[in-house]
């Protein structure tokens, strides 16, 4: 199912539907500042299944975590203060930044039980703060390309009608803004695990104050 809305003005109706779709283990679809991405709720161990058969992936393979807060950021990774200070310049961005997992998502995602990481993003789209704000936890998020939806097109400006063409039912919720500028970079990944940050790709992210 599509649902059409306004990019900075999401229908609160719209907002409640797609998180209760997403505590009852179904997956929904909405575009962010780098491309599409489809979202599970990582705490509901059938929708993260769902999302993981979706992508025809194996569960040990990392997906991102959004995030709208520090505080809830926090709730699933170990932000200690010298990277909280860094963050608070760079966020929200466009960038994933890898921490040490907390238990809390530790016991839902197998990827993060095993090296005890997670990759968390806090996307400065307006509709994904949205989203999340109305949702009230993180997501688990995986994005969509065109050779995903099998567009020999690289360049083709992806819709949410060709998206629930190619998905069908297996996407319960599909949020279009219509016509939708994308960046056209991926994330900027930085990993903290070290404890100073480390730069593992350049993307849209500006990289220059970490160097």
């Amino acid at each position: 199912m599509i649902e059409y809305v306004v990019a900075h003005n999401p229908d609160d109706r719209i907002l409640l539907k797609a998180s209760q779709i997403l505590r009852n283990g179904g997956l929904i679809c909405f575009p962010t500042e780098t491309n599409w991405v489809v979202v599970a709720d990582p705490f509901n161990k059938e929708g993260v299944e769902k999302l993981y058969r979706l992508r025809h992936v194996d569960n040990t393979k990392h997906f991102t975590v959004l995030c709208d807060s520090f505080k809830k950021a926090q709730e699933v990774s170990l932000i200690d203060d010298h990277a909280f200070r860094i963050l608070k310049k760079m966020i929200p961005g466009s960038y994933t930044f890898i921490f040490e997992a907390q238990k809390k998502i530790t016991k839902n995602l197998k990827a993060s039980k095993l090296d005890k990481e997670v990759g968390i993003r806090f996307p400065p789209s307006r509709l994904v703060q949205k989203i999340l704000q109305f949702h009230g936890d993180v997501v688990l998020s995986s994005h969509l390309s065109a050779d995903m939806l099998e567009v020999d097109d690289e360049n083709l400006f992806i819709y949410g009608a060709l998206i629930e063409e190619y998905f069908g039912e297996k996407i319960e919720l599909i949020l279009d803004p219509g016509e939708y500028d994308f960046i056209g970079l991926s994330t900027t990944i930085v990993d903290f695990t070290s404890g100073a940050p480390e730069i593992i790709r350049e993307g849209a992210g500006i990289v220059n104050f970490l160097r």
